[in-house]
């Protein structure tokens, strides 16, 4: 079986998860809404390849909710670090009943072996679910803007680490928000949640924090 992290687990605010380094403490944050004026979800690290192909998974075209999962790492329980574990894109409030792979192109979930997923790769240290409108004009940026909008400044560390929020197409009001990835850079999957009927509920990238 291609590998499936414990989603219903991770996307719990307040489990507590434990290793040989200490414990992680999850919490959820709610952070700006995401416009997808085509309906089409990128997962990548927008200041490195914005040009990253959609999923094949569409949804109604509007505005969706979107939620950081924080993991607090603690060292006999005080705070040391906090590192997001996942990111999510609510598309519905009913109850996610099952997980998927979300798949891009000509990626065929029957290749896979067990233990492994699809995933996009880190250079930047930062990671979106985007839509195309806005990654495109991304795209088209130069250096120094985009270091103007994500990179300038104090980043915030607290209470989503690197989080930024920058609307890039003003027609369509499509944006394009960041939070860090985990510990840093990697390759880092997405799944998609649906319910018992099949409807998508939400798109999520964990982040690899969690022990396990």
């Amino acid at each position: 079986m291609p590998y499936t992290p414990d989603l219903d687990r991770l996307l719990t605010p307040g489990a507590r998860f434990t290793d040989q380094h200490g414990a992680y403490l999850i919490e959820v944050h709610p952070v700006d809404d995401v416009a997808l004026p085509t309906g089409q979800v990128v997962g990548c690290d927008p200041l490195v390849c914005p040009d990253a192909e959609p999923f094949t998974v569409v949804v109604p075209p509007g505005r969706y909710a979107a939620r950081a999962w924080v993991a607090v790492v603690l060292r006999e329980d005080a705070e040391v670090d906090r590192r997001v574990a996942a990111l999510e894109l609510v598309v519905s409030a009913e109850p996610t009943t099952r997980w998927e792979p979300a798949v891009a192109g000509d990626q065929d979930v029957s290749t896979l072996g067990a233990d492994d997923y699809f995933g996009y790769g880190v250079d930047a240290g930062v990671g979106t679910l985007a839509d195309p409108t806005a990654l495109g004009v991304l795209e088209s940026w130069d250096y120094d803007r985009v270091e103007q909008v994500f990179l300038s400044g104090e980043l915030p560390t607290s209470p989503v680490p690197r989080l930024i929020n920058a609307v890039l197409d003003e027609a369509s009001g499509a944006n394009v928000v960041t939070v860090a990835t985990g510990w840093g850079d990697g390759c880092y999957g997405t799944w998609i949640g649906r319910t018992a009927d099949g409807r998508v509920t939400s798109f999520v990238t964990d982040f690899m924090v969690i022990p396990g």
